[in-house]
């Protein structure tokens, strides 16, 4: 007897699902120090400007250390001027006050015995607390100047590097300060990923980064240390001119790890490719 041939059977779906690989999540990002970042500004003088920078003693690049001076603005010159004069003023008065009390207590010891009149005894009492006040006064000037010779000199409030210089020597800076410093003992990378992904990436879960245009050589190491709960426009745009710029993201933070770190320790700001792997 002939048999119909019988089509093959097809595959269950949890074969199907089973024999599917896992696919990996790429995403673009850039490299920033995991540290804090700093925008230093110039101080502002009496006059609610800011001095111009008279010397720059760093790069950009330049590492740092907390305390280090970045740079010096051309109003030093005149603070330590005023402070040297109110030096001497205070050197004068404490030298008259003594003179002075001496006097008060000659004066006071003649009108006791009616040979000074008291208006004369209060004329004196009157001129050693106006010394005295005078003294008061230019001590809190002399802080004051103090506050202000500090202040003439731009020093680094963390240990890192200079990202960014945003004002040159004779320049006074604007709005945006006179540069940049960041932590980067340590760096990380803030990934961009398409809202259609970000259900694929978990907290810890390992990443491998290259740079897209030959920033450095190899892939780098970390591991995911933020999901942000809020989804955003995209801001680091693909060299790739079909792009979509107006993809809706979600931002990943990955924290790169101790080796990886020392290699872009100075490139902070360049564009990576970031793969996740799969769970």
């Amino acid at each position: 007897m002939l048999r119909r041939p019988q089509p093959p059977t097809p595959a269950s779906a949890s074969e199907q699902v089973a024999s599917r690989q896992p696919e990996s999540v790429a995403a673009l990002g850039s490299l920033r120090p995991a540290g804090e970042v700093r925008r230093l500004a110039a101080p502002v003088s009496g006059f609610g400007g800011s001095p111009r920078v008279s010397s720059l003693l760093v790069n950009e690049g330049d590492p740092v250390r907390k305390g280090q001076v970045l740079a010096v603005f051309d109003n030093r010159p005149k603070i330590e001027a005023d402070l040297a004069a109110t030096d001497a003023k205070i050197l004068t008065a404490e030298t008259e006050i003594p003179l002075k009390r001496r006097e008060v207590a000659r004066y006071a010891q003649g009108a006791g015995q009616g040979a000074v009149e008291v208006v004369v005894l209060e004329e004196k009492q009157n001129q050693l607390t106006l010394l005295e006040r005078k003294k008061a006064e230019l001590i809190a000037e002399r802080g004051k100047l103090e506050a202000d010779l500090n202040d003439s000199e731009l020093r680094s409030p963390i240990d890192g590097t200079v990202l960014k210089l945003r004002a040159r020597v004779g320049e006074r800076p604007s709005a945006d300060g006179v540069l940049d410093v960041g932590a980067s003992q340590s760096m990380e990378a803030l990934i961009e990923v398409y809202e259609s992904d970000i259900n694929r990436i978990k907290l810890g879960e390992a990443v491998t980064l290259i740079s897209e245009n030959g920033g450095f050589e190899g892939d780098l190491q970390g591991t995911v240390a933020r999901i942000s709960p809020q989804v955003r426009q995209r801001q680091v745009l693909s060299t790739d001119p079909t792009g979509d710029a107006d993809a809706r993201i979600v931002e990943v933070l990955v924290r790169l790890d101790s080796g990886s770190t020392q290699r872009v320790s100075r490139l902070s700001g360049l564009k990576v490719i970031a793969r996740f792997g799969s769970s």
